[in-house]
């Protein structure tokens, strides 16, 4: 039997009543390299997800472009019916293209489009918390975000999202969201290398929006290439990627590759 572990508390987002463990569970090494395509092993994902959420998080981050759309089959094969404290979250704002890179998909229709995709392939009626992703691939730019999210506003006046965050995002893109929507928590590339976002993390503490690191170890999706004879892990503490809440400027939690 799992023994549930310390995840360093909870934290409850401001305008919410969830109580998010602050450490959880990244679902981009569910899916194949370059989270692209199926994993080797199946029964080994579902293994790890089943196993993450025995261990006590309660928060999964993920996204139907992962796979595209293979992450979020998974999570639904071994976890649905959810736990009630179960905490999902989706990015919107980004696609795949057949050679596996990862344009923008900002439309109107592109963002209804894959809030659809996200409630059919998870098996929901409503998306807990929906993370609007902006910017390049590892940094935000400087443009208006109002006309996306405006997007997300409505679905979410619709009852189709119950939350929503950002992603990828710079302090004025922050001042601009929040004149549309309250925004519950930010998602953005940070680690010990990689910290222009200190200043952002402080503002978000004081606001009580929770602040949650993409490559916390430094991994980038490129060097993600696993060796041939590699094997996904049974752990879920070896699969464990992104996702550590926290409302303060020290990172509480650790990524690693499914290899």
């Amino acid at each position: 039997m799992i023994q549930s572990v310390d995840l360093g508390g909870t934290f409850t987002p401001a305008g919410t009543s969830l109580a998010l463990r602050r450490i959880g569970y990244g679902a981009i090494h569910l899916t194949g390299a370059m989270a692209w395509g199926p994993p080797r092993d199946r029964q080994a994902a579902l293994a790890v997800l089943r196993e993450a959420v025995a261990a006590g998080i309660n928060h999964i981050d993920t996204s139907d472009y992962y796979g595209p759309h293979i992450a979020n089959e998974i999570i639904r094969e071994a976890l649905h019916p959810y736990p009630s404290e179960l905490v999902i979250v989706t990015k919107v704002g980004a696609r795949r293209g057949r050679d596996k890179s990862w344009p923008s998909a900002l439309s109107k229709k592109d963002l209804t489009d894959a809030v659809h995709d996200n409630l059919v392939r998870l098996g929901v009626g409503a998306l807990d918390i929906v993370n609007l992703r902006v910017g390049g691939q590892l940094a935000p730019n400087e443009e208006s975000i109002a006309k996306p999210l405006s997007v997300l506003a409505d679905l979410q006046a619709q009852g189709l999202i119950r939350h929503i965050g950002l992603s990828n995002i710079s302090r004025r893109q922050l001042v601009e969201a929040q004149a549309i929507a309250q925004i519950v928590c930010v998602q953005n590339c940070y680690n010990l290398a990689v910290r222009p976002h200190d200043p952002l993390i402080d503002e978000l503490a004081h606001q009580g929006i929770a602040f949650v690191p993409f490559f916390p170890l430094g991994v980038q999706i490129e060097t993600i290439e696993p060796a041939a004879s590699a094997t996904p892990p049974t752990n879920a503490r070896e699969f464990m990627q992104t996702s550590s809440l926290f409302p303060d400027s020290t990172p509480l939690g650790e990524s690693s590759s499914a290899n």
